[in-house]
């Protein structure tokens, strides 16, 4: 027996006493409901979600289907399915961090390897090549990046949007950041327990008016606690750059870093690793390399990790003074340090976009390696 075909008025009129328990208002004024069509003798309704787990989609699905039946009869053969949203529909409907394309977190298991030193390379090398970056200071208890970025004695304005009044990021070599060390003294130890410090952190993201972004940059604390699973609740991360030193202590912290970003409570991807202070070359002795803290033991873990290696960068005093007054290394001109970090910068841009294709990032990531080899 053929089913009747619905059409399109009568099933606005059925669904429209359906209500969305978000927006409270009935699945078609909120544009759920997207269509209906009539395909194999059956017929189709699509509707879109914002943001849909199975137990949610399940509900919705429940409610239509009794609003129809009740309506029409038991006889009626209707089935309900769910269109996924574009990324940038996605992007769009985004509470937190909205026109935002990619969240990234650069974390390391130990203290003291760089992660801030590299963190502010990647965003500066984003914004270099015309990219809109934001950054996030998220080591909310050693926030650094304002001494790195040489805005240590700025501060984030207010501005009101509506109804609502955010602040409105600090800005230097065109990239936008936020910073717990914006509104703490320097010399003030910060001593807050993990409900305060997402809290905070939290502020960060959802008070700032960021704008529309290609990336946001998020420096993460040393180890896995409190903060790293706070950050993947608050926001949906892209992806993560892991940053370690060769030595063997620092790698087996490393090596927990990768292994939380995998757990399913957090699921992020891994883009790479990166090895910092890869090795001591000193000033007077350009061609020299000492390899202190060990040799290759970051693109060792990474290639049994399963996980892309993103580069070396060595250990070399311009390094540190760059960092010390304000001008990250990536900046610099013809210089082999700064060479390291744009290789670096590539290898992430290509293991970011095999991602975002669909693929494994080991797959097909062919690793640039840098002139110091």
């Amino acid at each position: 027996m053929a089913m009747p075909e619905i059409k399109l008025q009568e099933v606005k009129n059925i669904l429209s006493n359906v209500i969305d328990p978000v927006s409270k208002k009935d699945i078609v004024t909120a544009k759920i409901f997207q269509s209906i069509s009539f395909e194999n003798n059956k017929n189709v309704i699509r509707l879109k979600l914002i943001d849909a787990n199975e137990q949610t989609k399940e509900r919705m699905r429940g409610a239509v289907d009794f609003a129809l039946e009740r309506a029409l009869g038991k006889e009626n053969d209707v089935e309900v399915i769910f269109t996924e949203l574009s990324p940038e529909e996605k992007i769009a409907h985004r509470k937190v961090l909205p026109g935002v394309k990619n969240i990234i977190t650069v974390a390391s298991g130990k203290g003291g390897v760089g992660k801030s030193t590299i963190t502010a390379n990647l965003a500066l090398g984003l914004a270099k090549k015309g990219l809109k970056v934001g950054l996030i200071d998220a080591d909310i208890y050693g926030p650094s990046l304002p001494l790195m970025l040489d805005v240590v004695q700025e501060r984030p304005t207010t501005q009101k949007f509506g109804d609502q009044i955010k602040m409105i990021p600090v800005e230097n070599y065109g990239v936008k950041i936020m910073s717990i060390g914006f509104f703490a003294d320097p010399a003030q130890a910060i001593v807050w327990r993990g409900p305060m410090a997402s809290k905070a952190l939290k502020q960060l993201f959802a008070d700032t008016e960021w704008g529309e972004l290609d990336y946001m940059i998020i420096d993460m604390p040393p180890g896995t606690g409190d903060i790293h699973l706070s950050v993947v609740q608050i926001v949906p991360v892209t992806g993560a750059v892991i940053v370690s030193t060769p030595q063997r202590v620092a790698m087996a912290d490393a090596r927990k870093g990768v292994e939380m970003f995998k757990l399913d409570s957090v699921n992020v991807p891994v883009l790479g690793m990166v090895q910092n202070m890869a090795w001591f070359t000193p000033e007077e002795l350009p061609e020299n390399k000492y390899y202190i803290f060990g040799k290759d033991g970051v693109k060792d873990l990474a290639k049994e990790l399963n996980v892309p290696f993103l580069g070396d960068i060595p250990l070399v005093q311009s390094v540190r003074e760059s960092g010390d007054i304000g001008r990250p290394a990536i900046l610099q001109e013809n210089t082999l340090i700064a060479q390291a970090f744009s290789e670096m910068l590539n290898n992430f841009e290509l293991s970011l976009h095999q991602r975002n294709q669909g693929h494994r990032p080991t797959e097909k990531v062919e690793i640039k390696r840098t002139s110091f080899e």
